[in-house]
């Protein structure tokens, strides 16, 4: 049995950090679906900027939508709904075989609204009426204008999928949104039945810290944060306040660990795959790792409710002057100006190549 398949069994769920229209004509995805056990798919920027510069497959598309005038984020966003709604349709038999819980793709609203809420709650209802499927996350970031931004958009019943959250207390801001959204939904008498799940970065704790510590704490930042924060979901999870919502109808808000590639050469490829098996939870991981993970990873501890040496560990990061809440915040900030970075290109290469195509 293929690791990715014990995984599976085990309550946590594969997803592909990674959409190209290859991955969907080819019938890539297809197989990752049945013979990697992958219930679901995450995309961003970066990944769009990736597959549209450095692929023919999206040319033909792009000369028909520049005949029809369209172009930057207009255009952009024609060309990743088509992908992610042919992406959801793959998935829709695990989404209603699992209830709605598991069997989800994501797309993201502009990275220049991070910090405006009102356009960002536009945007992502105007982009899930769009894509017109029941299994499609709207992504918005845990930024200080996007929690407000979250609450009312799951309020207006679109689901969320809650980007770019780096610590357990970023965490807990985004499951005190979405509960909030559930309760007034609950409230006003209509359904307390809408997705969401909370993407906690994993892998980019290490790389801020990398040479700043003693070898002996080299890549356990991150799993850490982790183990710490999972403490606190399962811990909500339990709470009088989730029960009563879920005795409602609705849906856990899932807990998703994100950024799980490995940066460090000197690490296994498969690392954070491996120490972050658990329950209830989700792992979206770049093509290469999901393939390394089937490969030669393994199953073998799996987090523990209680949080493990997590504070242990943290303090020790603390002695050697690594404050996790300031850089928790730093990274947030990095993360936030880089996806605004990835998108000025990914329109900026939709322009390139549109030009190129126009003249050819």
């Amino acid at each position: 049995m293929k690791a990715t398949k014990r995984l599976h069994d085990l309550g946590q769920s594969l997803w592909l950090d990674n959409i190209t229209r290859g991955l969907l004509t080819k019938g890539t995805l297809r197989g990752y679906i049945d013979e990697l056990s992958v219930t679901g798919l995450t995309s961003n920027p970066t990944i769009f900027d990736h597959a549209i510069k450095n692929t023919d497959f999206y040319n033909d598309a792009i000369r028909r939508k520049l005949l029809e005038g369209k172009s930057g984020e207009e255009l952009f966003f024609e060309l990743a709904l088509t992908d992610l709604t042919q992406a959801a349709d793959l998935f829709r038999p695990i989404h209603e075989a699992t209830g709605g819980v598991d069997g989800w793709v994501s797309l993201e609203v502009s990275p220049l609204l991070a910090y405006d809420a009102v356009s960002t709650i536009k945007e992502a209802a105007e982009l899930h009426a769009r894509a017109n499927r029941p299994n499609l996350f709207i992504k918005i970031p845990g930024t200080s204008a996007g929690i407000p931004a979250i609450e009312e958009a799951i309020f207006k019943g679109v689901p969320i999928n809650v980007t770019l959250l780096f610590s357990r207390e970023h965490y807990l801001a985004a499951a005190e949104a979405y509960m909030r959204g559930i309760e007034r939904r609950i409230a006003s008498g209509t359904s307390p039945r809408v997705g969401s799940v909370a993407s906690v970065f994993i892998s980019r704790w290490d790389k801020a810290v990398m040479g700043k510590t003693s070898e002996k704490l080299r890549n356990r930042l991150g799993i850490s944060v982790a183990k710490r924060t999972y403490k606190a979901y399962r811990d909500l999870l339990a709470s009088q306040r989730w029960q009563k919502l879920a005795n409602a109808g609705a849906l856990p808000q899932r807990l998703l660990w994100a950024s799980t590639g490995t940066k460090d050469p000197q690490a296994s490829d498969v690392l954070y795959v491996r120490a972050l098996a658990a329950p209830d939870t989700i792992n979206t991981m770049p093509e290469e790792t999901l393939i390394a993970f089937a490969d030669h990873g393994a199953v073998d501890a799996v987090l523990p409710a209680d949080g493990g040496d997590a504070e242990e560990v943290l303090s020790q990061f603390a002695k050697a002057g690594i404050d996790a809440e300031t850089l928790a915040a730093q990274l947030q900030r990095e993360g936030a100006l880089a996806f605004d970075k990835s998108w000025n290109e990914l329109i900026d290469s939709l322009k390139s190549k549109g030009n190129v195509l126009g003249k050819a």
